[in-house]
């Protein structure tokens, strides 16, 4: 396994980072993830524990498909999707300082196929990078979008 893990001080509410990351990830989660090229939902209502959705990702020209599911989620401290149909595991932790908010990054990536164990040292910072990549891109769009509805 490998784990990839990033935080970032976020000047904004613990409420409005909880609802851009979790309650609105349909919405968001392209935004922030551009390799996410289609999100499709595969539950109905509000994201919540059990909520499924499909996406389709373009890395570095790799496509790949693969459908997750909401397992934790705690408001205003944590969300956590598990791939189904993939091997990965990606938590969100909110931590409130209020006014603003510390947000933790995890991203697991469950197992490596054979003929990529050369190159595990490799995938283990490009994890690292995207880790260290999602948090700055959340930071940036939260503040922004707080900013433009003030």
């Amino acid at each position: 396994m490998i784990t990839a893990k990033a935080n970032v001080l976020i000047f904004e509410k613990v409420e409005q980072v909880y609802r851009f990351v979790a309650q609105d990830l349909i919405t968001n989660y392209p935004r922030w993830s551009a390799e996410v090229v289609e999100l499709t939902p595969l539950s109905s209502g509000p994201v919540q524990p059990g909520f499924r959705a499909r996406q389709v990702r373009v890395d570095k020209g790799h496509k790949t498909e693969s459908i997750f599911e909401v397992t934790d989620m705690e408001p205003l401290k944590r969300v956590c999707f598990k791939g189904v149909t993939a091997g990965y595991l990606c938590l969100y932790e909110f931590e409130n300082l209020s006014p603003s908010t510390q947000l933790t990054f995890t991203f697991e990536l469950h197992q490596i196929e054979g003929r990529m164990r050369p190159f595990e040292k490799l995938i283990r910072m490009a994890l690292q990078d995207g880790a260290k990549q999602t948090v700055r891109k959340l930071k940036l769009l939260i503040e922004k979008e707080m900013l433009e509805n003030d």
